[in-house]
């Protein structure tokens, strides 16, 4: 496994880690405003959803070059200016980008930015902020804002195997993202997985008996703790996955330069790991489980048996089932972490806005078994097809590899 030059000293760092007490810092703190906007809460969101970690990717790109400018240990995303190396500290660097970044996306007077302090106060006279509002500058012009694709009003098709709006919902959502520029990847579909099991298929039986039985709404054959684990991910995936890659650094207690850097590769692995599954998604055009059982007797598999009546437990999202933007989700983030601290053994938990939970938070020993439980999670709720739920995985840990690989290196002999 690929590590940094910081990655021996961030494993050492591991086992003591949960032994200190969690410390925030201004990146982390910036952090939680930042997914606050953008996501909402407790104001309304700026960008819900998938296509919010678009913005969040900007944002801590910003923090990220804005740091290096004063520290210049790790490549810049995209801002660079040598001149003001060391002029200055990375803190104010850090607030001045996140808030330059906020306020250029969502303007001054919106209801998240408001009760934020400006940086040039709490630093005034400091040369890092300088850095901060230049890398907002630079990087604001890099925004995906939304647009109307190719294939608007994408409704799919009526055949079988064919993705269709399903109730509540008149066209797919979230096009724009098959079409959008990533970060980091030469095109959207750079890692598109290969086509799903062919309908007629045993493989597809399988899956489809799976879903059927586990991801029902009533008469379930889904165990209590399963029931539990899929309605613990009923949340925000997003403003959960943050949580917990925050607490963790936190934990960690690293410096502005590491924190920035770690979240910077998450973000931007995290955004482009949902423009190729948009891509993906919106290239194979496979239907949902909840389509997928009501007309199961229509799919040309005499050995799938269907059921008008049948209701998952989780409404299906309103676009197309291959393969799962949630794994994908997970797989980017946490695969960023493996490859950061060249481990996949790590003590940490998981922690949901979810009430009446029977466990919360859940407590994890390694990066893997989270993951493991987003594929399994995605049944249980009758959102996926296992195969859909095992390449979303597959392709967000090959984003989050080429994004480490490439992007935000160490800088020789800093």
């Amino acid at each position: 496994m690929t590590r940094s030059s910081t990655a021996g000293t961030l494993v050492a760092c591991i086992g003591l880690a949960w032994a200190a007490p969690i410390e925030a810092n201004v990146v982390t703190d910036w952090n939680r405003s930042a997914v606050q906007c953008v996501q909402g809460s407790p104001t309304p969101a700026n960008r819900p959803g998938p296509v919010g970690l678009l913005d969040l990717a900007l944002i801590h790109a910003a923090m990220h070059d804005a740091v290096q400018a004063i520290e210049g240990r790790f490549d810049p995303y995209h801002y660079r200016n040598s001149s003001l190396r060391g002029a200055g500290s990375p803190e104010a660097a850090a607030a001045a980008a996140a808030y330059g970044m906020l306020v250029r996306l969502y303007g001054s007077a919106n209801a998240c930015v408001t009760p934020l302090t400006d940086p040039a106060s709490t630093y005034a006279g400091d040369g890092g902020l300088q850095a901060g509002v230049e890398a907002a500058a630079a990087l604001h012009p890099l925004h995906r804002p939304t647009f109307a694709s190719p294939i608007d009003p994408f409704t799919g098709g009526t055949g079988p195997g064919e993705w269709r709006p399903t109730p509540g919902t008149t066209a797919g959502a979230n096009t724009f993202m098959a079409y959008t520029q990533p970060f980091t990847l030469l095109r959207a579909s750079q890692f598109r997985p290969p086509r799903q099991p062919p309908m007629q298929s045993e493989a597809y039986r399988r899956e489809y008996d799976e879903v059927k039985a586990l991801g029902s709404l009533t008469n379930s054959a889904r165990t209590p703790e399963q029931t539990d684990l899929a309605r613990f991910w009923t949340g925000n995936p997003i403003s959960t996955w943050y949580h917990t890659v925050r607490t963790i650094l936190e934990g960690l207690a690293l410096g502005t330069g590491e924190t920035a850097r770690v979240l910077a590769l998450a973000s931007l692995a995290a955004a482009d790991a949902q423009i190729t599954i948009y891509e993906t998604k919106y290239h194979f055009n496979f239907w949902r489980p909840s389509t997928a059982i009501q007309e199961g007797d229509h799919d040309g598999n005499p050995r799938t048996v269907g059921d008008p009546t049948w209701t998952p437990f989780v409404p299906n999202p309103p676009y197309p089932d291959y393969s799962s933007g949630a794994n994908c989700l997970a797989a980017s983030m946490l695969t960023t972490l493996q490859l950061v601290f060249g481990t996949d053994d790590f003590e940490f938990s998981v922690e949901s806005t979810v009430a009446g939970l029977m466990v919360n938070p859940r407590p994890y020993h390694r990066f893997s078994d989270a993951m493991q439980d987003i594929v399994d999670v995605r049944i249980f709720q009758g959102i996926h097809f296992r195969s859909a739920d095992e390449e979303g995985r597959r392709q967000g840990a090959r984003v989050a590899h080429w994004v480490f690989s490439r992007f935000l290196r160490p800088v020789p002999g800093s």
